[in-house]
């Protein structure tokens, strides 16, 4: 029960926001998928050094994200890119915050366990990083390949 309230009282503080989604669209997962699209836009401005441009779809996505969030809570998926957007944003704290509930909601997602693995290592915590290499261990996914190559510094994070 004490768990619970916890996880409900995190829900509400990282949702209670006043964003607006520029939407009138009612369906979270609508609001989900053009989140999608907009962090696929900005990672592609990322990779061309534009900077400002993909700061801006992360922010939008964000956004989006919330609202599906609000939606539609406790989806391990949004929860995932609402860490990464967040993360992205520059607040690790937050985006922690959500990856760690989303792992509550599903602890063997990949993503959520190789995006938290870099945010371990980003924040100097490697052996949670490679806590959450362990979890991935048996997936045999990208997720698990791209997590062990940036522990051991072979690789620089693309995210």
């Amino acid at each position: 029960m004490k768990k619970l309230i916890y996880t409900l009282l995190i829900i509400i503080a990282l949702t209670n926001n006043s964003f607006s989604a520029g939407t009138d669209s009612t369906d979270g997962s609508s609001n989900y998928t053009k989140a999608k699209n907009l962090i696929k836009a900005a990672k592609k401005y990322e990779k061309k050094g534009k900077i400002e441009k993909a700061q801006k779809k992360y922010a939008k996505a964000q956004t989006l994200l919330i609202k599906s969030n609000e939606k539609k809570p406790l989806q391990a998926d949004t929860l995932n890119y609402l860490g990464f957007t967040t993360r992205k944003l520059g607040d690790y704290e937050k985006g922690e915050k959500f990856y760690l509930l989303g792992l509550q909601v599903e602890p063997n997602h990949n993503g959520i366990n190789e995006y938290l693995g870099e945010l371990y290592v980003a924040t100097n915590r490697m052996d949670m990083a490679k806590e959450r290499l362990e979890v991935l261990k048996t997936c045999n996914c990208e997720e698990f390949n791209e997590l062990k190559e940036i522990i051991e510094g072979t690789k620089k994070s693309k995210y």
